[in-house]
């Protein structure tokens, strides 16, 4: 082995997110050889003691990768104040310490990747790599015209967002489902992109990311993902 940040380790035993593993060090919950590891702190696990609140890390967990059909009512973040159910209770039983990979809101359902393999996630959910993102999305308000208000970028977070694709599956009066593809993960991208064009969204599912298929994984279940799937994503 050789030396590496104690964050990119961390986050490579799928113990917690780069940005999780800095909090951990900040917080004094992370030791090298029985002293406290400070943000920067490099360490190699051929050679070094590296303890996680108390906790030797030991060999590397195996590499998990589970497809989930998330439903809605759910949230992605592993640690609530508010008590509202997670998806980590729905993959309880998958072996490993999974994390999510990118977000989902609470209302929204469909294809989530959880993983512990860090690298895999980052590569992911990083901007540069603009990894395209397919969602259904049903709406009442529909109005002609409206597939087109929906490419136009907005504004979220001092950013504008890339070009949506759009394309329309069905409409009945004001009823209409539509196939949106964004190649970004901004906060609730898809919802403010239809209050922008005047729709409402009444439901919003996930089917694909990168090259990865919902198919037909009922609601709430997981499955491990295929080597073949594991391969293509990377």
């Amino acid at each position: 082995m050789m030396e590496e940040r104690l964050q990119k380790l961390l986050s490579r035993y799928g113990l917690a997110s780069r940005r999780q593993a800095e909090q951990m060090i900040q917080a004094g919950r992370v030791r090298v050889n029985g002293n406290t590891a400070h943000l920067g702190d490099s360490a190699d696990l051929d050679e070094d003691v590296v303890e996680l609140d108390g906790v030797p890390l030991r060999k590397e967990p195996p590499k998990t990768y589970i497809l989930l059909n998330k439903p809605r009512g759910y949230v992605t973040t592993l640690h609530d104040e508010q008590g509202r159910k997670q998806v980590s209770e729905l993959v309880a039983g998958c072996g490993q310490r999974v994390y999510p990979v990118g977000r989902l809101d609470q209302y929204s359902e469909g294809l989530l990747l959880l993983t512990n393999d860090g690298a895999l996630a980052n590569q992911l959910t990083h901007p540069k790599h603009a990894v395209e993102k397919v969602y259904e999305v049903w709406v009442s308000g529909y109005h002609p015209g409206a597939e087109e208000a929906l490419t136009h970028p907005i504004e979220i977070d001092g950013r504008w967002t890339k070009p949506a694709k759009v394309s329309l599956l069905w409409k009945k009066d004001q009823t209409a489902k539509l196939k949106v593809t964004i190649s970004e993960g901004r906060n609730r991208q898809i919802r403010r992109l239809c209050q922008v064009a005047n729709l409402t969204v009444t439901r919003l599912k996930r089917i694909q990311e990168g090259s990865l298929v919902l198919g037909n994984l009922p609601t709430g279940k997981w499955r491990h993902l295929t080597q073949e799937e594991v391969e293509a994503l990377m």
